[in-house]
């Protein structure tokens, strides 16, 4: 799970595990039935037809809590008006017995269960998650005719000791509306869907997003990927996203190599209205074979298309642990009384050391954008108990005090990571890091293998090194600091001047060489006699209008677009300006010319380490 805050982002994630199934027979099989055509007062109706029950009494619970979350979010709280009802339409009793779960009595006469559903997206706050706020890409919106975001634990509930056995979920929607997802819709109608899972976890791993049709698909070395985007204003679309998405996944799919063996991925976009009631948390939550994505519809596509490359990569990790690599509280999760695992450290700190990773070992970034985004988690992970011990942390996460340093999974939690990756490779002599230790892992366990929480120290140990071990007891389950600096120097890299591009548009990466009409919204060049070598180079001087670059049209509303696309300006890239001198338009075309100035940074400063660096960094 990622967490970013409005003008961050939060992400999360979802783990997959896969219980021992039991025995079924024909009758063990819970049916759920969803109108979505029947809106009342902002919520749908759902119908549970149960399996047969030999009890007198019989426990329905709604989630309290979903793997991945890492809060207790309570959603049946959601739930209103739930009935249980026999063969002849009787009602039965039922006892609400805390905010999530329903004893209903004479079970064995039980026919079906009737309840209906709000939905989160019009009640959030922007308080922020873990404050009384269900995080939006775990939530759910009913927008009749609009968008049903459908994250199913939200919706359908589970009878105790039922959680093994099949579900058929039937979803009837308008013919407007295409529910995107991971599941196989088994019915042939433009109006009703049909899902078969088998068991209650599968349902919940899939969320569906029902919207008009938006959606793109794509094949990356074998894996599908189905691209599905909800836009609340029409500010976006999945064609106009799908390159960075599709560049990304080909990045990822290249970094992990034999790891990875999806089929299929969908990516569920919702980009909501900010100025309206809608979902305000916004990053991503990681299923197995799915991301569901919040973000405001009014951001830029530029900076938009960033936050995808950066939080869709961290959740689309999640295949390798704890997808893949997981403990037993995970693999048996109680979601109505849950029990933590010790190795957030690795579900969520080593997920997000590889989504920085790949990026440049893949040449998406420059060795020295890796180390200033490894530089700043060190800032951000001094900002929190670096004395408190990861494991420690992570078991207790859903109380405080330590839920309350949660972030730190992200920040420290990525930095164990990349400690951990320096000594194999290191010790290996370059030839292995982080990535083989994750493959071997998988190879031992797998999705329906889980591991002893108590265990994985030493097998880790044994299938890397006893400095590993070390390094695990001591920065990992116990109280030690760590002084990145000496791991940084294994690799040769230390505190050093390095030489930054300035933004075409700013002076000094804070000072604009623009400005704005407020009466016409155009963008101006300043009244300046020392622009940048970009304008110059270009011929552009103080007073030109700036009205198109590369033809794409720019005012006030589409400024922060156009800055956020110059970052990715490359020295010597063609480049076409329109601009209007003296009230005359004329089209200058030329090459990108950058200036850069010197700041203190990390970078390669042992030439001896530079052959060890390189493997580090690019895996060769």
């Amino acid at each position: 799970m990622k967490k970013i805050i409005l003008s961050a982002f939060v992400a999360l994630t979802i783990f997959s595990f896969n219980a021992t199934a039991q025995k079924k027979s024909v009758t063990q099989e819970v049916k759920v039935a969803i109108d979505l055509n029947q809106v009342k007062e902002d919520k749908v109706m759902v119908t549970v037809t149960p399996p047969s029950f030999k009890s007198e009494e019989i426990v329905f619970h709604i989630p309290k809590t979903v793997p991945g979350t890492y809060s207790s979010d309570n959603y049946g709280k959601l739930i209103e008006d739930l009935k249980a009802l026999d063969k002849s339409g009787k009602e039965l009793v039922v006892t609400k017995t805390d905010d999530n779960s329903w004893k209903i009595s004479n079970a064995k006469a039980l026919s079906k269960v009737t309840y209906w559903v709000n939905d989160t997206y019009d009640t959030e706050t922007g308080r922020g998650f873990g404050k009384d706020e269900i995080f939006s890409p775990a939530g759910t919106n009913i927008d009749e005719g609009k968008n049903f975001m459908l994250n199913n634990h939200g919706f359908v509930g589970y009878f105790d000791d039922k959680l093994e056995i099949p579900y058929t979920v039937t979803i009837t929607h308008p013919a407007t509306l295409f529910g995107s997802t991971s599941l196989v819709d088994t019915n042939k109608s433009d109006t009703v869907d049909t899902f078969k899972t088998e068991r209650y976890f599968e349902l919940v791993d899939n969320p569906i997003m029902y919207c008009k049709p938006d959606f793109v698909t794509f094949n990356v070395d074998g894996m599908e990927i189905l691209f599905s985007v909800y836009s609340a204003n029409g500010m976006h679309t999945a064609k106009s996203l799908s390159t960075y998405l599709e560049t990304t996944m080909r990045a990822q799919k290249a970094f992990l190599g034999p790891v990875n063996n999806n089929k299929k991925y969908t990516v569920l976009l919702y980009l909501s209205d900010v100025k309206k009631k809608d979902a305000k948390g916004f990053g991503a939550l990681e299923h197995h074979t799915s991301t569901t994505v919040v973000f405001p519809d009014m951001m830029p596509a530029a900076a938009l298309g960033e936050q995808i490359k950066d939080v869709v990569s961290h959740e689309f990790f999640h295949i390798v642990t704890p997808l893949s690599i997981h403990s037993k509280e995970i693999q048996y999760f109680d979601y109505n009384n849950p029990k933590m695992s010790k190795h957030l450290w690795m579900y969520e700190g080593v997920t997000e050391y590889f989504a920085n990773l790949f990026q440049v070992n893949q040449g998406l970034i420059d060795s020295d954008e890796f180390y200033q985004r490894m530089l700043g988690k060190i800032d951000n992970a001094a900002t929190l108990n670096d004395t408190m011990p990861f494991t420690e942390m992570s078991a207790n996460v859903l109380v405080p005090p330590y839920k309350d340093q949660y972030l730190n999974v992200y920040e420290k939690g990525a930095l164990i990571g990349m400690c951990i990756d320096i000594i194999i490779r290191e010790k290996s002599n370059g030839e292995r890091g982080i990535l083989d230790l994750m493959q071997k892992l998988s190879n031992e366990y797998g999705p329906n293998k889980p591991f002893n929480d108590e265990e994985l120290f030493a097998k880790i140990t044994s299938l890397t090194y006893p400095e590993v071990g070390a390094f695990l007891d001591t920065y990992v389950a116990g109280p030690t600091p760590i002084k990145y600096d000496e791991f940084f120097a294994k690799m040769g890299v230390g505190k050093t001047k390095i030489s930054v591009p300035v933004n075409p548009f700013l002076k000094d990466q804070s000072t604009p060489y623009i400005t704005v009409d407020g009466k016409t919204k155009e963008i101006m060049v300043i009244q300046s006699p020392e622009l940048n070598s970009f304008m110059t180079n270009l011929g552009i001087k103080g007073g030109d209008i700036i009205l198109a670059i590369n033809n794409k049209e720019y005012n006030l509303d589409t400024i922060y677009d156009m800055i956020m696309e110059s970052q990715n300006w490359k020295a010597d890239d063609a480049i076409s300006i329109k601009i209007r001198r003296d009230g005359k338009e004329q089209v200058i075309n030329g090459k990108v010319k950058l200036a850069s100035e010197e700041v203190e940074g990390y970078g390669l400063i042992d030439a001896s380490k530079e052959k060890l660096n390189k493997a580090w960094l690019t895996g060769k």
